[in-house]
């Protein structure tokens, strides 16, 4: 029970802890489409979203508060790479899908994505590409740390031995 008690108080502060990176991760994301797409100015939504909202003013907070939400989910659903009992493969398959539950539906609601089926199956091949290379590059990062990790035991074990 303290187990359970102490997971959930951990997936509640990095959730919490999470909110203003969200927030500054979905606001660097407007900043790269405007350099991309925005002919020289800044956009801080997409122009379909705030006509959508009916001002560009609705749409920015609707936008702050789904990087919020966006954050939470990333930095609560991290807890689940510590759940040991856990495979990789489920540790991965269902950090995937909860961040593919709230993302892609962000995505969808902030018009990041074009409003149809091949639009949606576009950018959630984006997302899972982006996803597996960062899963790849942390796998191999923690491998290069591993084999540190053991060359640095065996030297001290040798020194030992000496």
């Amino acid at each position: 029970m303290k187990e359970k008690n102490y997971m959930l108080k951990k997936v509640v502060l990095r959730g919490a802890m999470s909110i203003p990176l969200g927030i500054s991760l979905g606001y660097l994301i407007t900043v790269g489409i405007s350099l991309v797409w925005g002919q020289g100015y800044y956009a801080p939504c997409v122009p379909e979203l705030a006509e959508a909202m009916g001002s560009e003013i609705r749409a920015v907070v609707l936008q702050t508060i789904l990087y919020a939400v966006v954050g939470v989910a990333f930095g609560a659903g991290s807890v689940i790479w510590e759940t040991e009992s856990w495979s990789i493969a489920r540790q991965t398959g269902t950090y995937f899908l909860l961040s593919s539950a709230v993302y892609l539906p962000t995505a969808y609601l902030l018009r990041w994505m074009e409003r149809s089926l091949e639009g949606f199956l576009r950018f959630f091949g984006i997302f899972a590409a982006i996803f597996v290379l960062i899963w790849l590059m942390q796998l191999f990062a923690m491998s290069r740390h591993i084999k540190r990790m053991n060359e640095r035991l065996k030297r001290e074990k040798q020194g030992e031995d000496s």
